[in-house]
This record gives C-alpha cells, sequence and structure tokens, in this order.
C-alpha cells in the first residue's frame, strides 16, 4: 500500500473535513472533525498491530490480545472505526460513538482517559437528529477511505497540526483560544534554545504545538532526551493537547487541565515545578485573570507587584520567572507592547525584573501575525542564568531587535518567512548589533529612561526622506500650468455647447 506524502495527507484529511462540514461553528467543528481523526489512526493502527500477531499466533485470540494491551493502546474489533461503518445506517449512530469512545477510554485509562470529550449525540450542538446523523455519517463515510496505517507518527502528528492551522484560520479571533500561527511558534521555539534532558513547560499550551516545536529543536541537535510538560484553561483545548501529544509520539507528556494563574497544577512536593525551558503565548491583557487571589498567592507569585485588575500580562509573566529553575532556567513569552512601556504597578514590576538582571531581550514582531489581533506584539527573553550566581551574572544589558519589518505578506495576514526567522535567531544569539535593526543597550541608558523598554527608544528607524528640489519643482508646475490653462479653455467651450455655460 503506498504511504502519503505530507502533502497529500494534509489535503485529503482536509477534503474529508470540509466536505461533512454543516452550519456548526467552525470552532467547534474542528473539535468533531480531530476527535474522528484521531479515532480513526487509533483504530488503522490497532488493526495493523493485530494482523502482526495473528501472523505470529494464529488464532490464538487470547494471546493476540494479551500481546496487543501491552502496546500503546488497546482496540478490540468492537470498538473500533470498521465496527462504527457497520452501523452508520442506525439512527442512534451519535449515540453509539459516544459508547465505543467511553468503552476506549475504559480499556486505556493510562493514556487515553477522558480524550474523548466530545458529545456525538449532543442536539445542542449539532442540531436535531436528521441533520446531526447527516454530518457524522458523511465523516464516517470521509475517513473510511482514509488508510492511516502505514503513516510515520512525524506524518500524522503534522497533518494534525495543519488541520488546526486551517481551522484557526476559519475560527477567526477564537483561534486564539487553541493555535499560535506555526511560524510565530517556529521563532518562540528556536529563542528558547533548548538541550538535552530539559524539561520544556507551556502553561497556557493550547493544543500544544508550540511545545511540540521546542521539542524538536531538541531533536535537531541529535537527541529525544527531553521532557514536556504543559497546562490549559479550555476543556476542549486541552483533549486536542492531549491527541496532538499522543500522535506525535509524546504519549508521556503531562498536560494538566486548569486555570494556571489561579489554579497551577504543574506541581512537585507541593510547590511549583521547575523548568529549564519555558515557552509562552499567554491571552493578551487578560481581564479577568485572577487580581482578587492574587496577594494571598500560596506560592508568592507576585513579590514583586499585583498587576492590574483588567490586564493580566504581567502575571503570566511573574509565574513564568518563578517557574523556571533558579540560576539557569530561560523562558520566551509573547507580550502586547504595552507590557514594555506602561507605568503605575506594571512599570515597578518591569523595574523589579530589570533590576534583577533576567530580561535578555526585547524582539519586536510585525502586526497582523496572529487571526486574533491586527497589533504588532513583542517578545521577551527571560533570562536566569544572568541572575546572581548564574554562569551570565556579568552581562549587563539588554538586547533590542526591531523587527517589524520582517515579514512575508500575504493575503489575511503577515507571516514570518524563514529567512525572517533565521535573521532574527541569528541577531539574537550573536548579540549583533544592525543599524536600524538591532542594539545591544547598556541597563544604566534603562534606567535614565525610567525602566521604559519601548524599542523605539533604543533602536533608531528614522529613514531620511530624500531632499526636495524645490528649484525643479518649480519648473515642473510652469510647464504644466499653461497645459491646466488650456484644458480649462476647452471644457468651457464643451459645456457652452451644451447650454450649460
Amino acid at each position: 500500500m503506498a504511504k502519503y506524502t505530507q502533502s497529500e495527507l494534509n489535503k485529503t484529511l482536509w477534503a474529508a473535513a470540509d466536505s461533512s462540514r454543516t452550519t456548526v461553528d467552525a470552532g467547534v467543528y474542528k473539535d468533531y472533525v480531530l476527535v474522528m481523526l484521531f479515532f480513526k489512526y487509533l483504530s488503522d493502527l490497532s488493526k495493523k498491530q493485530k494482523a502482526k500477531y495473528v501472523e505470529r499466533f494464529g488464532n490464538d485470540i487470547d494471546r493476540i490480545e494479551a500481546k496487543m494491551k501491552l502496546d500503546r493502546f488497546y482496540l478490540p474489533d468492537d470498538v473500533n472505526f470498521d465496527y462504527i461503518y457497520s452501523i452508520i445506517e442506525q439512527d442512534n449512530i451519535g449515540e453509539e460513538l459516544n459508547k465505543v469512545f467511553h468503552k476506549i477510554e475504559e480499556l486505556n485509562k493510562d493514556k487515553l482517559e477522558g480524550v474523548f470529550s466530545v458529545d456525538f449525540n449532543s442536539e445542542a450542538i449539532l442540531g436535531k437528529q436528521e441533520a446531526r446523523n447527516k454530518m457524522i455519517r458523511n465523516l464516517i463515510q470521509d475517513f473510511h477511505q482514509i488508510d492511516l496505517s502505514e503513516v510515520d507518527d512525524d506524518v500524522i502528528g503534522n497533518a494534525y497540526m495543519y488541520m488546526i492551522e486551517r481551522f484557526g484560520a476559519d475560527a477567526g479571533k477564537k483561534a486564539g483560544e487553541f493555535f499560535t500561527p506555526t511560524h510565530v511558534s517556529k521563532l518562540v521555539a528556536m529563542l528558547s534554545q533548548p538541550k538535552e534532558g530539559d524539561r520544556i513547560c507551556d502553561f497556557a499550551c493550547g493544543s500544544g504545538g508550540l511545545l511540540l516545536l521546542a521539542g524538536k529543536e531538541v531533536e535537531k541537535k541529535g537527541s529525544k532526551n527531553y521532557a514536556l510538560y504543559g497546562q490549559e484553561s479550555k476543556g476542549s483545548t486541552y483533549q486536542l493537547c492531549r491527541m496532538n501529544m499522543f500522535l506525535h509520539g509524546q504519549d508521556s507528556a503531562r498536560i494538566e487541565w486548569g486555570d494556571t494563574l489561579n489554579n497551577p497544577l504543574l506541581l512537585e512536593n507541593g510547590n511549583l515545578m521547575k523548568f529549564d525551558r519555558i515557552v509562552l503565548n499567554p491571552p493578551f491583557s487578560l481581564k479577568k485573570w485572577g487580581y482578587e487571589n492574587a496577594e494571598h498567592d500560596r506560592f508568592n507569585r507576585f513579590f514583586r507587584g499585583i498587576p492590574p485588575k483588567n490586564k493580566g500580562d504581567y502575571a503570566f509573566v511573574s509565574h513564568l520567572v518563578e517557574t523556571l529553575k533558579p540560576k539557569t532556567g530561560k523562558g520566551v513569552i509573547i507580550v502586547p507592547h504595552g507590557v514594555l512601556f506602561r507605568g503605575a504597578k506594571e512599570g515597578k514590576i518591569r523595574e523589579a525584573l530589570l533590576r534583577e538582571n533576567i530580561i535578555d531581550a526585547v524582539i519586536g514582531l510585525p502586526a497582523k501575525l496572529f487571526q486574533t489581533t491586527g497589533i504588532p506584539v513583542a517578545i521577551l527573553v527571560i533570562d536566569r542564568s544572568r541572575e546572581q550566581g548564574g554562569a551570565n551574572e556579568d552581562k549587563k544589558d539588554v538586547l533590542f531587535i526591531e523587527a517589524s519589518k520582517e515579514f512575508k505578506a500575504e493575503k489575511a495576514q503577515n507571516i514570518l518567512s524563514d529567512e525572517n526567522i533565521q535573521k532574527i535567531f541569528d541577531t539574537y544569539v550573536n548579540r549583533k548589533e544592525i543599524e536600524k535593526f538591532s542594539r545591544v543597550v547598556d541597563l544604566n541608558e534603562i534606567e535614565e529612561n525610567d525602566f521604559n523598554l519601548n524599542i523605539t527608544r533604543y533602536v533608531d528607524t528614522f529613514e531620511e526622506e530624500e531632499p526636495v528640489d524645490i528649484e525643479a519643482n518649480l519648473k515642473e508646475l510652469e510647464d504644466i500650468n499653461p497645459k491646466i490653462k488650456k484644458l480649462g479653455e476647452k471644457m468651457e467651450g464643451y459645456l457652452r455647447k451644451l447650454g450649460i455655460k
């Protein structure tokens, strides 16, 4: 059987998803499509595994089942995709799907418990039975034709991310709840510079794409020795992330469901777990972030100051700093530009971070990179190896990169090309100073600017205009004036002929 190329599988899966679409909102419909894809993947791999054991053990069903239970997951024949396809015309097909998913979870509690969170029998979400069954049957028919048994983990995982990205484009502003554009995630992952043996975390992980790309940075160096951790507040997105990890062969990733700022669940011996690397694209200026609980936070994360009630940006920054390993950890976080210059409480927190010498770089990105907002955003690189006792404690400056013009314009939004990403990354790693693009700034200069990190204060982006040749312009006007006068006389003649003048 011929294997799918990445491009072929992407197109085939999207066509299957798109042809079954009804009036269900894209942000909701994606959950059903991606669950169906995950179910088909599990079923096809289980069939392949069973065929291998049948070849070895013949009709010894007990032995075959015992071996299959030792694999990554176990699906008996009455809970696989073929069974669902065989009862496709039943009126209660949605209910039957729910039962099958529940049984799969029961049989694979360690890895799959709770992963099938969507209700295929929901009238409130999918409509009345006739419309609901039509959508479900279309999905089953379309996915039945796709054989995923010969697809490598990386290919199916990439296809899953492709589907999420396509749904993100359709979901508009809601996309920010589950998806960071891949080109932005790639830059953030590279800047974090994870290494072999690292614990890598994203505590607002969405569907997990950024976290997986950070792991891939370690694999580029020839090692698979790293551990992934994440937390996500929205239930359906948390389940997408778990499926995403499984499809990428990251079964051991620890992903928690809950609100990180109010209920951090990545704990160790009752304390906040510490990480070597953190990558993060949190909600911008989150209003109800937990201000009322911050003063009595049991982990004392907000000792530098409590962020404003209606802007949670520095709450995420504070949690990031407190969950990095002291003296070695590095975090990369996407923030709105206001984080760089707003005063009052935020200004005090920013000053404290600068006095602690842990802000390593500030990178300004182009506008229109996200579906959720058209505003330009920035990246903060926090490096705790710069604090007292760390390997880089003598580094007493901040690198500013003004990369707002580094993009490739596309119809719906701007993207960072590979060349744009590489230029920003190389500038950061080598701490290069490039005229009108980057500058290394001493902390004393930043203090003189009242700890304002607005990039244009430090990187001169002013472009001189061509000098105006006044004499040439006057000469041009002299040449044009007679022509204008002649045209005016012609127009008057036409108007008289028409009886208007």
